[in-house]
């Protein structure tokens, strides 16, 4: 049941529509009764022109009253009235379903906007190591796939749920009403209809999970290849890639087939068990008929309700399958829904503020157990420029990381001013940092909109000028929209210097009052990098610059130079003081000069 309730809890700002839509339900199944009852005057007075008889038994006042009235009607009133009543009842019948099938529609709808906005709300506050952890396609998987399930359960399912609930309460009162005695033994078979429902339910719920598992890495082999396509052509893997999606989709399509498979036979047991029933009633009611202790329209009236409730039981069963699947999805989605952010905001963080020097103290960071930094000590004062230099894999873009709070220190702290960035608001500590990353993140709209993605108010002026200062401006001007030009999916429609160019730009507008620069400039040609380092060299004055970059030669304006190896200092000091002294500096930057 907890499972169930957290279901349904997705639709809780809803339950007032719900119940509307339950009443709205119930009148819909009282006016199916209504109209199947027609049977009763239908064969008894027009067709046969006989009394309508029902086994003997007490009845409340109404029905008896409603039974002689009708005996006393000649055939052809009998037939006035069932046709001036039924339409009557079939049009009110028609207005009340579209408007529960409506609310239910609209109540599924709602529920997914909103599920899928919490979601999306959720990954946005959670923290990167979150996205390190878990592939993309699974988490693509939870938005689309997911929130699909929950749909059916909230509107298709939990109206299904409802409607033929009332269908079962309804057509088992009136065969009580009819004969109880042939009620009372049509409902022993009941029991045997529930428990292959129960038994059938915990299987789909397995194999609900399993089906969902498949499909996210059905989702993350295609947002692979679809990023990795070039690689894909280039080294000729078309055929081997079309074949690992062949085996992930075979494998989806035996756990769907088996969860068919199941259904099925569920709703094929419980119509034999409902036809079972029908013909012991048919042998046991026929034999009234024939006695004359009830007549044949009201023998028509309690068989047709009878068998009505199979379909019911049947649709019950249909149900259970999309209540497993969903509650299966429901609790995938809690698990992102219940995530804790590692990086979090304390209440009473304080605002941003540099005046004086970013500091690291005894920083140590690692992951799943393995050492990324130890020990890092540093001191940057206002309006330097930093360079972190190094090998592949010794942590220069962990360390930069740690300032704007991508990641805490596993140890030690990072200090502004004197003050634990742990201790100042998120989004005030990064509106105030500048990043360009190595791998350049350009999202698919216009050129305007991607430089001015840090600071949305910006004038076209502004944009215009951040982007002459990125050496940008000359090859957007060329575009045929200019800087309302739509640049693809990860900006595929520019260059790689072209991209990057946007991305320094982007930066460049945000005017940060800490710059951090990833292998900025790692995606131009010479000249290119000559004109955007100048750039970078005039925004140096009077801001906090971190550079990474193995390209040394990019390095020797920068105040200050640390040289990390394996996660720790090796070396620091000038260009001019690291390359006169023997070390891995040095090393890097002969190797660098020899490649020349």
């Amino acid at each position: 049941m907890k499972n169930y309730r957290k279901l349904f809890n997705f639709a809780r700002l809803y339950y007032g529509l719900l119940v509307l839509s339950g009443i709205f339900m119930g009148i819909v199944t009282f006016l199916d009764v209504f109209r199947l009852s027609a049977i009763v005057p239908v064969i008894d007075r027009v067709f046969t022109n006989k009394t309508i008889v029902f086994v003997s038994g007490k009845y409340p006042v109404f029905i008896e009253n409603i039974l002689n009235y009708l005996n006393t009607l000649s055939p052809l009133k009998a037939l006035h009235m069932i046709l001036i009543i039924m339409p009557i009842a079939l049009c009110v019948r028609a207005f009340f379903e579209f408007l529960q099938s409506y609310i239910m529609s609209g109540v599924g709808q709602k529920v997914i906007r909103d599920v899928r906005g919490r979601i999306y709300g959720k990954l946005q506050a959670l923290s990167l190591d979150y996205f390190i952890q878990r592939r993309s396609g699974e988490l693509v998987s939870r938005v689309t796939n997911d929130v699909r399930l929950i749909e059916n359960a909230v509107s298709y399912a939990f109206e299904d749920l409802i409607y033929q609930s009332f269908q079962i309460i309804c057509y088992s009162v009136l065969i009580f009403l009819i004969n109880w005695r042939m009620a009372l033994i049509s409902m022993v078979v009941l029991p045997m209809v529930v428990i292959p429902v129960v038994v059938v339910g915990k299987a789909l719920r397995k194999l609900s999970k399993k089906s969902q598992e498949k499909m996210a890495d059905i989702n993350s082999l295609l947002i692979e290849t679809f990023i990795g396509s070039r690689i894909v052509r280039a080294f000729c893997a078309e055929d081997r890639e079309i074949d690992k999606f062949k085996r992930q989709n075979q494998d989806y399509y035996k756990i769907a087939m088996k969860s068919v498979k199941r259904t099925l036979l569920l709703g094929i047991t419980t119509e034999l068990m409902g036809v079972a029933m029908a013909l012991f009633i048919i042998f046991y009611a026929g034999r009234q008929v024939i006695d004359g202790k009830i007549s044949f329209g009201v023998f028509a009236l309690f068989m047709t309700a009878l068998l009505s409730l199979i379909r019911p039981f049947k649709k019950l069963s249909q149900v259970n399958s999309i209540m497993q699947q969903a509650v299966v999805a429901s609790n995938r989605i809690y698990e992102v829904l219940d995530a804790v952010p590692s990086v979090q905001e304390k209440p009473s963080a304080a605002q941003f503020s540099f005046k004086s020097n970013i500091r690291f103290e005894n920083v140590r960071f690692d992951y799943i157990g393995q050492d990324i930094l130890k020990d890092v000590n540093l001191d940057v004062k206002k309006g330097q420029a930093l360079a972190v230099v190094g090998l592949s894999g010794a942590g220069k873009t962990t360390l930069l990381d740690l300032i704007p709070r991508f990641y805490d220190p596993k140890e030690g702290r990072i200090l502004v001013d004197g003050v634990d960035i742990k201790d100042m608001g998120i989004k005030s500590l990064r509106s105030q940092i500048g990043i360009v990353t190595q791998e350049t993140i350009l999202f698919n709209d216009t050129i305007k909109v991607n430089i001015a993605y840090g600071n949305p108010c910006a004038s076209d002026k502004e944009i215009e000028q951040a982007a002459m200062q990125a050496h940008a401006h000359e090859f957007i001007k060329k575009l045929p929209l200019g800087y309302n030009t739509a640049i693809g999916d990860r900006g595929t429609k520019l260059s790689g210097g072209e991209r990057q160019r946007i991305a320094i730009a982007r930066a460049l507008l945000k005017n940060p009052a800490i710059l951090i620069l990833d292998e900025a400039t790692s995606q131009l040609d010479s000249e290119a990098e000559r004109i955007v380092q100048d750039a970078l060299d005039k925004l140096v004055q009077g801001r906090t610059v971190f550079i990474i970059a193995h390209r040394l030669s990019t390095v020797r304006n920068a105040h200050w130079v640390v040289v990390l190896d394996k996660g720790q200092i090796a070396q620091q000091g000038t260009h001019a003081q690291l390359v006169g002294k023997d070390g891995l500096y040095r090393h890097l930057y002969q190797m660098q000069e020899f490649e020349k």
